[in-house]
């Protein structure tokens, strides 16, 4: 193992968007074994210490492999494509009207029914960009054009979490 090696390479899978996640989570685990402090006990505080610092990398590659927007914002910045969603939020105005209406729906929302419709509306979308993300990826090796689907999905993930905390609101609520 090297340390300087990609996530991919790290974990032994080609440089590619769409991936097998019990692959990704059964190659964790190897690796996991592999570099657990506990098996260089024998070796000294400095193997252990190296181990450890295994470990984390393996547990950072993990992360960002498994969830399918870190992949995909990991694989344009490893293509050169910076995804720079902190410092560039533009969207096209088509994008931005539409998270305007969702906005607006989760504030209307009175009920779990309203939440659900509006929760399922935006997983479509999200399974369209990522599906998206896949064509441009894998399909035409056109990161530049992913960075675009990937800042849309950094919206709809936040605006996820916004329906499953008003759904938690409502739940309190109840209970």
């Amino acid at each position: 193992m090297n340390l300087q090696s990609d996530d991919f390479e790290l974990f032994g899978l080609p440089r590619r968007y769409a991936q097998d996640r019990a692959a990704i989570d059964a190659r964790w685990k190897d690796l996991q074994r592999e570099a657990h402090p506990d098996r260089f006990a024998a070796q000294g505080a400095a193997a252990q210490r190296v181990a450890m610092q295994w470990s984390v990398r393996i547990n950072e590659a993990y992360q960002r492999l498994k969830d399918p927007l870190k992949r995909a914002a990991y694989l344009c910045e490893l293509h050169g494509a910076a995804v720079n969603a902190e410092n560039n939020t533009a969207m096209p105005a088509e994008f931005l009207m539409q998270q305007m209406a969702w906005r607006e729906a989760l504030d209307d929302a009175q009920d779990t029914a309203a939440l659900d419709a509006l929760s399922d509306e935006v997983n479509r979308s999200r399974r369209s960009l990522l599906q998206r993300c896949e064509q441009l990826m894998d399909g035409s090796q056109d990161y530049t054009g992913a960075v675009a689907q990937v800042r849309a999905l950094m919206f709809i993930e936040r605006f996820a979490q916004d329906i499953e905390a008003r759904y938690e609101t409502m739940e309190s609520r109840l209970g």
